[in-house]
């Protein structure tokens, strides 16, 4: 009997490992589906929800500098090839976001090097890299 009951005890190990891969997973396209929603409709306030709390909490951004996400319309959002796993609690992901000046009318695009990581404490994926940069500067 004993024979039986630990390599059934190790398979069962396993598959609840598999189970927290997979919820991780599946936890890791919903906030990034959302967070593209987010960005896509121009609600960069949404986004900020993103970052961890303790982040934003140390490095809040500017009244000022959020105004300025105010100025634009956001006319496509391009994950291109998807996240990257870098580990196993982060992904990278290279996306391009087209913005549409309200003011002028000029489209431009940005490049949105993004760092998600997963907190165990909290289980819930957070954006490490911060919001787009959409000042312009290279």
């Amino acid at each position: 009997m004993r024979r039986v009951l630990i390599p059934l005890v190790m398979v069962s190990m396993l598959a609840l490992g598999g189970c927290a891969t997979d919820k991780r997973k599946d936890d890791l396209t919903t906030t990034l589906n959302a967070y593209a929603s987010e960005v896509r409709w121009g609600d960069f306030n949404g986004a900020l929800n993103f970052i961890d709390p303790k982040e934003r909490e140390a490095h809040p951004i500017p009244a000022l500098e959020m105004a300025r996400y105010q100025q634009y319309k956001v006319s496509e959002y391009d994950e291109g090839n998807g996240p990257t796993p870098n580990g196993e609690f982060e992904v990278k992901q290279v996306v391009k976001i087209n913005l549409v000046n309200v003011h002028t009318q000029q489209e431009r695009t940005v490049t949105d090097h993004q760092t998600w990581r997963y907190n165990q404490e909290s289980k819930h994926w957070y954006l490490e890299s911060g919001l787009p940069d959409i000042s312009g500067n290279p």
